[in-house]
């Protein structure tokens, strides 16, 4: 019996492994995964050892008697090799002494004033000030009385209108595109490096701009651009008064997502809801479905409908401007619909890993773009985790499994239904903010538990504002009164979705931002000293207390310092304190105040004339805010290691002149250290100190630029006696420049200076045992054991 007993077992554990055998080689084969996985680690292993110039020519010789090898004994692993191998090759022949570079070797570090013929290739975007950004591919350039010709790609501002295809001859200086100058701060030059654009044109006047000709370029690029502005001023038709939904449905329709405001895309971004900008899955999926719904109407085979419907979604991808995720979804969408062709089956992972392969064929930099991998990080989670999350979470209501699904009535019926619809859409929502959080926390440095839920509620209306926008444009060149009905029913829907979107981003805890990695550091306080040119942003952190003197302008604060504070996990405010009435200093406070309504103010009371700060001194009243009034004498704690002294002004103290009434700070840090906050006084405020006997002692001084050109005396350096300047400086006006003289006069005295027109912004770091100031650009370090 014992025999017969291991026998059973034995026959049974061999029907199981057969079994296995049998469902491993009915497993549908999925090529395109392993392709797509070798390619990305050739080129990412190119990106790491990139080959000498000298050794490309030879690999590439080798790879094709490899590749003539393989062709005559294939082997799978030797044809997986040489696709790494190939991409390996490619990736150096793209990045290696490229055009872009040739020509910027050529023209040097500093700016050339040259005359440039070239045509516009990308769709120029025109800011508020009227300067169109778009990119120009050279036919030649003229410097110095000598015209070569030229294939590089340049980044044009000038102040025109030049359309897609537009060939131009441009008078200017050729810029080198410069690096970030503060921490979280968007890094353009490397994103246009890897496009191999190294130049930036700037064309001062309209006058330096010339047409030679329209209609050039990629005649179906000009075609899908020119598609894409019909349909714009189809679905905004009738809502002229509603420029906010404008901007939204050309956003999610046409993914015009630079015609956004920052007011209207931020919420999304906070919400996990962005996406809805990028044309992608969903709009591709829409699209598809009703060209096949149409094509079903007209009774045309399968075949003959993804013939039509294929090239059909390409264009749709470039009428949206063949961004990552449009391209994606197309091409996905296309050798799915290509199956229908040889009577095979797409399986989507494998359509998946198809785009990714041909993307990386076009364009082997795309690998290394924040899209590329949102994109297909976001799609690969959802594909792997969305059914098993769902039968997971389907599993703790289902009915009874041996209970007819027929017997399942009425509400109980509704109920698993609804549930059912409820656990698919969870579980995909959950999959992609799987899929996400790594890349959006390295980015964006930013957490949204809050899109689990919002992405249940915005998803399916914006599926009805897709559905209702190409029914609009569908019913446009025919019935145009019926385009303004549907554009009237997706106002309603979009002013739905932005007010939701809205809410959900006001619910606390529902995102948060993350600071930057790294070591943990046992500080006292850190204080940053952000480079705004003219203007002035510092950040104080002392543990969980955060401060900011001055804010800069609107336009850094939206560019620079909300970035930085993204940047380094600022979620909350503890004091803003605004140093005078100069829009350079405060100018951005009005958005500030939306970000951290509460909270507090420390304002300079001197009566000035500067029309912004009386502005916002109304802005305070209307909105409830009693700022903390303090005057020299005053002092105020913002930790327990760290208190702030006031020097000037005195009370009831006027000028006329704004910088001759700033705030002068002596930042008091434990045990003995000091910082004197000069925000942009001049000889005047130094004198009126040095006559009031106040202790202006310090280790660092912090300063910016009088508008008279002078300040930092010697009487007033003798008395600080700092070991350490960080001041601002900038090129243009003069006076906004430090002088030879005084940079030399800081030389002889021995105090180190960091001019932030070289280093960019400066981090001071204080420990128990001493401090140290970094610069961001140079990565200079100064520490307070150098003396």
């Amino acid at each position: 019996m014992r025999d017969e007993g291991d026998c059973g077992l034995a026959l049974l554990t061999l029907d199981k492994r057969k079994a296995q055998q049998m469902k491993s080689l009915s497993a549908p084969r999925q090529p395109f995964v392993g392709l797509a996985f070798l390619a990305a680690t050739g080129i990412i292993t190119a990106e790491v050892f990139p080959l000498p110039s000298v050794a490309v020519t030879a690999t590439a010789i080798i790879l094709a008697l490899c590749i003539i090898l393989v062709a005559c004994w294939p082997r799978l692993l030797a044809t997986y090799a040489i696709v790494g191998a190939g991409f390996f090759l490619l990736h150096n022949f793209r990045t290696g002494n490229t055009e872009g570079q040739q020509l910027a070797d050529e023209l040097g570090s500093r700016p050339r004033v040259v005359t440039a013929i070239g045509c516009v290739i990308s769709e120029p975007k025109i800011a508020p000030s009227g300067f169109a950004t778009f990119l120009l591919r050279l036919k030649s350039i003229e410097l110095e009385g000598r015209k070569q010709s030229a294939r590089a790609v340049w980044q044009v501002r000038w102040k025109g209108a030049p359309e897609f295809g537009d060939e131009l001859k441009f008078f200017g200086t050729a810029e080198p595109i410069p690096p970030p100058r503060n921490p979280g701060e968007f890094d353009m030059c490397s994103y246009l490096v890897r496009r191999d654009v190294r130049r930036m044109l700037f064309v001062r006047y309209p006058e330096n701009g010339t047409l030679i000709r329209h209609g050039g370029g990629n005649p179906i690029m000009r075609a899908a651009q020119k598609s894409r502005t019909w349909m714009q001023n189809a679905l905004c038709r009738g809502l002229e008064d509603a420029p906010e939904v404008q901007n939204f449905l050309s956003g999610i329709v046409l993914g015009l997502r630079h015609q956004t405001p920052e007011d209207i895309e931020e919420p999304f971004q906070q919400t996990g809801t962005l996406h809805l900008f990028a044309v992608a899955g969903l709009h591709v999926g829409i699209v598809a479905a009703l060209l096949w719904m149409l094509a079903t109407v007209a009774r045309l085979s399968r075949k003959s409908t993804a013939a039509l419907i294929i090239p059909l979604l390409l264009f749709y991808a470039a009428v949206t401007g063949l961004h990552v995720s449009s391209v994606r979804a197309a091409v996905m969408s296309s050798i799915l619909l290509g199956g229908f062709f040889f009577d095979r089956k797409g399986f989507v992972l494998n359509s998946l890993a198809a785009a990714a392969f041909f993307l990386l064929c076009w364009d082997t930099n795309e690998l290394f773009s924040t899209g590329f991998q949102l994109s297909f990080a976001v799609v690969g989670a959802i594909i792997l985790l969305a059914d098993p999350l769902s039968t997971f979470l389907q599993h703790w209501s289902a009915p009874d499994p041996f209970l007819p699904r027929t017997l399942v009535r009425g509400p109980r019926r509704w109920i698993h239904t609804s549930f059912d619809w409820l656990c698919r859409g969870s579980s995909v929502s959950l999959a992609a903010w799987a899929g996400s959080l790594p890349l959006i926390l390295w980015y964006f440095h930013l957490v949204t538990p809050i899109s689990l839920f919002a992405n249940l509620v915005v998803v399916p209306i914006a599926f009805f504002v897709l559905a209702i926008a190409l029914l609009s444009l569908l019913s446009a060149p025919l019935l145009p009164w019926l385009t303004v009905i549907f554009n009237n029913a997706n106002w309603a829907l979009a002013t739905l979705v932005i007010g939701i979107v809205h809410l959900f981003a006001q619910i606390p805890g529902g995102h948060f931002y993350v600071e930057h990695p790294h070591w943990p550091e046992k500080l006292i306080a850190k204080i940053t000293v952000l480079d705004l040119g003219a203007g002035a942003a510092v950040h104080l952190q002392m543990g969980s207390a955060n401060w900011l003197f001055d804010c800069g302008n609107e336009r850094s604060y939206e560019r620079v310092v909300r970035e930085y504070l993204h940047w380094a996990g600022v979620n909350g405010l503890s004091g803003l304190l605004l140093t005078h009435g100069d829009a350079l200093h405060l100018g951005g406070t009005t958005q500030l105040l939306d970000d951290f309504p509460r909270v507090r103010v420390v304002d300079n009371p001197a009566p000035d004339r500067s029309t912004i700060h009386r502005r916002l001194q109304r802005l305070f009243r209307e909105h409830g805010i009693k700022p903390d009034v303090l005057t020299a004498g005053d002092s105020f704690r913002l930790s327990r290691d760290v208190t702030a002294r006031i020097l000037f002004p005195p009370r009831s103290f006027s000028s006329p002149v704004a910088d001759d009434q700033a705030y002068v700070i002596r930042l008091l840090v434990e045990p003995a250290r000091s910082i004197l906050f000069m925000s942009d006084s001049g000889i005047q405020t130094e004198d009126a100190l040095l006559a009031s006997h106040s202790n202006v002692r310090s280790d660092v001084m912090i300063k910016g630029q009088h508008h008279s050109g002078h300040s930092g005396s010697e009487a007033f350096l003798d008395a600080a006696r700092p070991r350490l300047i960080i001041a601002t400086s900038r090129d243009f006006p003069d006076h906004e420049r430090i002088s030879d003289n005084w940079a030399d006069e800081l030389q002889k005295r021995g105090i180190r200076l960091f001019r932030q027109d070289k280093t960019g912004a400066v981090t001071l770091r204080f420990h128990r045992d001493g401090w140290e100031a970094q610069s961001y650009v140079t990565g200079e370090t100064f520490r307070s054991a150098n003396q």
